[in-house]
């Protein structure tokens, strides 16, 4: 047993941590005991844990935990960028929100890591041309996490969706990689036109809470865009824009936005 657990450790230390951060949760409050379990330490890995607790949030009368927690088990199964994409999500959550202290909590109580990923579920079932359970699914997160993010949109890595309240992200949007964004943001359409109509945000980009970036325009890596901002034209790289519309306002500042999530902007205007 310790020669698999060393095993484990070494493999996927996301995982060994957060079950280490459960087993001390459970000492810490008692009462959360059946929770905790159930949610993590009864799971050998971290995509069954993910497949138990999407499924247990997502269910409904209209449909059951057993049937969604089979889904979730096999687009895991089926597609290990999942796994991956998950694991790197967390540890930017950790990363750059100063109230999760502990990689179990976005896992356990954060509806932004828990929307992100049903949203991959959601993705992947697109991929296999299931559009209408895939609909069902951005149904049941709209309904339960308040955010809205279409199954076709494609999304990046190393995402931070912090509060992620009323998040709005549309079909044919594309978020990259180390991405950090906060509640109220919308990266959405002008009008009713089809095709390709949403933005498409580069790596490293912070948006802002209550910004919204409208038509199919981009975000230029490592920009900034402040809160409360209307973007309707595209964005350099490594740029600070601000106000309605939006103007440059300045550079970003740093070389990382997402990461340091700086969100003043200072004498630029």
């Amino acid at each position: 047993m310790e020669r698999r657990q060393a095993s484990v450790a070494q493999l996927d230390p996301v995982w060994t941590r957060i079950r280490e951060e459960a087993e001390q949760a459970v000492r810490d409050e008692p009462l959360l005991g059946g929770v905790i379990h159930s949610s993590i330490l009864h799971h050998e890995t971290l995509e069954r844990a993910l497949a138990f607790r999407i499924s247990l949030k997502l269910a409904s009368p209209e449909m059951s935990e057993q049937i969604l927690r089979e889904i979730a088990d096999a687009a895991y199964a089926d597609d290990p960028w999942l796994g991956e994409a998950a694991r790197a999500d967390l540890v930017a959550v950790y990363e750059r929100d100063p109230a999760c202290n502990r990689l179990l909590k976005p896992l356990l109580y954060f509806k932004g890591y828990q929307a992100l990923q049903a949203h991959r579920i959601a993705h992947w079932l697109c991929g296999q041309g299931r559009a209408d359970f895939a609909s069902f699914i951005q149904m049941r997160m709209s309904e339960v996490f308040s955010v809205d993010i279409h199954p076709a949109a494609r999304v990046g890595k190393g995402i931070m969706i912090d509060h992620a309240h009323a998040i709005v992200i549309g079909e044919t949007a594309v978020v990259g990689d180390n991405v950090s964004m906060l509640h109220s943001v919308t990266l959405g359409g002008t009008g009713k036109e089809d095709g390709d109509r949403h933005p498409k945000i580069g790596c490293g980009v912070l948006i802002g809470a209550g910004a919204k970036v409208l038509g199919n325009i981009s975000v230029g890596q490592c920009s900034r865009i402040a809160a409360g901002s209307v973007v309707l034209e595209s964005v350099p790289e490594k740029k600070t824009v601000a106000g309605v519309p939006a103007r440059i306002v300045g550079e970003a500042g740093c070389s990382q936005p997402s990461v340091t999530m700086d969100q003043l902007v200072r004498g630029e205007l």
